[in-house]
């Protein structure tokens, strides 16, 4: 068997999600390489090599796969993905757009948020918001898959795998960057945190949410939200921890005013530590937190900032 991972990449930095793809590759079991597409990618490409497992580093560095488009990459994993018997990448936002295009030029199914690997053609991923997990069998001859990253440990990086440039230059001529907005932020990345501090809908207001902020930044941590929270307009949609926003796996997850809905859950029951700030002491959060305080937010958490 051999499989390609598509790594995630941003600025010319490996994205940390690709080591635990990489880690899911693993347990699947046989040849493994990492396709980096992009443009001046070359430093994403040396971080990938060093990945335990890999064998070998397939770059794809033109300005056509700039920014990453979707239907070029998905071209180009296309014409190379009929090679290989799996194809992995994580259920990123970049993920999300490029594999299902895949699977379509391929004629195979996808599989998707893949959380185990029992054999390798046979995946567990979650269903209903994750309140049930489906075995899942495929008979494909190429098994497209995302792996749903916070479900492996990532390998180590003591690899030293040999980078091979690649000719293919596939312009699908369906899109073409125009511009993006990107907010500054001087906190961790959500999906990358090892402390994610949560509001919901409690916090009452965008204003409400400053003490959420101060507690983040005194813990070193990112900041989340309800659905909730970003319905009502509190803080903008890239925050949202869920089924439908961000999966997180943090070493310590505060969530305050929130209730615990099935969607929030579904995108942080697998933090390791779980903490749980809420007046509403049969709120269904308590039921997955590890510690749970029934207590007015807007006491607890100054509070809690003010000792730390």
């Amino acid at each position: 068997m051999s499989i390609l991972v598509v790594a995630d990449h941003h600025d010319n930095e490996l994205a940390p999600v690709t080591a635990n793809v990489v880690a899911a590759a693993k347990a699947i079991g046989g040849d493994i390489q990492v396709l980096v597409a992009g443009e001046n990618c070359q430093a994403a490409a040396e971080a990938a090599s060093k990945l335990d497992g890999v064998s070998k580093v397939l770059v794809a560095d033109n300005a056509v796969y700039g920014h990453q488009l979707a239907e070029n990459v998905a071209a180009l994993l296309a014409e190379i993905g009929k090679d290989f018997s799996h194809l992995l990448t994580a259920a990123t936002g970049v993920g999300k757009n490029v594999f299902p295009r895949v699977a379509a030029l391929l004629d195979v199914n996808q599989i998707s948020e893949i959380i185990a690997v029992e054999s390798a053609d046979t995946f567990k991923r979650p269903i209903y918001a994750g309140n049930a997990i489906a075995t899942v069998q495929s008979e494909d001859a190429v098994k497209v898959i995302t792996v749903r990253g916070t479900s492996f440990d990532p390998v180590a990086d003591t690899g030293s795998a040999e980078i091979t440039a690649l000719d293919q230059a596939t312009d699908a001529g369906l899109s073409s960057f125009v511009g993006e907005e990107l907010v500054a932020s001087d906190r961790p990345e959500l999906t990358a945190a090892g402390i994610v501090v949560s509001g919901g809908r409690g916090v009452g207001s965008a204003e409400g949410f400053d003490i959420i902020y101060k507690l983040a930044d005194k813990l070193g941590g990112a900041v989340g939200a309800s659905r909730a929270a970003v319905d009502a307009g509190y803080v903008p949609n890239d925050m949202q921890v869920g089924q439908t926003g961000k999966i997180v796996a943090p070493q310590l997850y505060i969530a305050a005013g929130i209730s615990g809905a099935i969607q929030h859950l579904a995108g942080m029951k697998d933090s390791k530590v779980i903490v749980a700030i809420n007046k509403d002491e049969e709120a269904p959060i308590f039921q997955v937190a590890d510690y749970g305080l029934v207590a007015d937010l807007f006491e607890a958490v100054p509070e809690l900032e003010g000792k730390l």
